[in-house]
């Protein structure tokens, strides 16, 4: 069976099993949770990641190269991160 989740642009074999591994399988659900939730379910299974996995996921949402997101999209995306998280340290807070 073919992953749907590796013909989105950014995400890799990796990417797609952490996805998986955070019960995300395949592109509705990535969807219905949105790069923030979905960044945050596969931190908070402490996968060895750093906060380009949320610009690769935007990015693949958008069928965009993550390179491609503009400084305001990724400064957004931080954003909403920290509202999530306003009492971490770490902007990548875990749950």
């Amino acid at each position: 069976m073919e992953d749907e989740l590796l013909q989105m642009k950014n995400l890799g074999k990796t990417t797609a099993q952490w996805l998986h591994a955070a019960g995300i399988h395949n592109a509705a659900d990535l969807r219905r949770l949105g790069p923030i939730l979905a960044y945050r379910a596969v931190k908070a299974r402490d996968f060895r990641t750093s906060k380009a996995l949320l610009y690769y996921i935007a990015g693949a949402l958008n069928d965009l190269d993550w390179r491609d997101l503009t400084q305001a999209d990724k400064a957004r995306l931080d954003g909403e991160l920290n509202r999530l998280c306003p009492n971490s340290k770490n902007a990548d807070c875990q749950t």
